[in-house]
């Protein structure tokens, strides 16, 4: 699990945008997996350090491969993400991300209901990812506790859930929990633009970590899972 976070950490450095800090080291010992990170003492941002989280976001984002996915699987949260190299981007969605939250819900026990709806959603993401986005590299995990600044204000991103995909997906996990201020969207918006039709692959996007969060904590997810896909299956007619 450390060692690829601590891959995906060098990944995202790679990017030469956003600042992420370095492991210093990681492995096993004993049983148990460990990763020693490089300190950074971090505090709040102003409206331009967020600014600058969108621009430089967009820079990170503009690092491109030739496939979806990324060398290995990694973690979202405690969950298993597979990552398998995949030409076609959804594809990559239908099997390694939704199906593959959706087979943990059915071993989970969440109902038939959330499957039900789930299979037809499957068979709907064509009509829902209707654009053809580029391989982009991904923090993955980008809500606000993954997000700081540096004593100069600089933004620095860490555990992240390495891999390339639609930047969309990235965007709309930081609008799922809030946190990033008009500066930091603006800020991206002027350096890249979304493309029209993101409100809905929005949610389709965002389903994935609600189903996460449904699969690592039950509760009231199950039921917001259930009400996303009935939303976006609605808007199909």
């Amino acid at each position: 699990m450390f060692e690829a976070e601590a891959l995906g950490l060098r990944e995202l450095a790679g990017g030469n945008a956003i600042r992420v800090p370095q492991p210093l080291c990681a492995g096993t010992t004993q049983g148990q997996s460990y990763i020693v990170m490089e300190y950074i003492a971090l505090g709040a941002g102003s409206g331009r350090a967020a600014a600058r989280a969108g621009e430089q976001l967009a820079q990170l984002h503009r690092k491109q491969a030739k496939a979806f996915g990324w060398q290995r699987s990694n973690t979202i949260g405690s969950t298993h993400q597979p990552n398998g190299w995949h030409a076609d981007w959804i594809t990559f969605w239908q099997e390694r991300r939704l199906g593959f939250q959706l087979g943990e819900a059915a071993r989970n026990g969440l109902g038939n209901r959330l499957g039900q709806l789930g299979e037809k959603l499957l068979e709907a993401c064509p009509a829902l990812l209707d654009h053809q986005p580029p391989p982009s590299l991904l923090h993955g995990d980008l809500w606000g506790g993954n997000l700081g600044y540096d004593a100069e204000g600089q933004p620095v991103i860490y555990d992240p859930a390495t891999y390339y995909g639609d930047r969309e997906a990235e965007i709309a996990m930081t609008e799922l929990f809030g946190g990033f201020g008009a500066d930091f969207y603006a800020a991206y918006n002027s350096a890249w633009p979304l493309d029209s039709g993101y409100a809905t692959r929005k949610t389709l996007y965002n389903l994935y970590h609600i189903l996460n969060h449904a699969n690592m904590f039950g509760g009231g997810y199950t039921g917001q899972a259930q009400r996303i896909m009935e939303r976006l299956l609605a808007e199909l007619g």
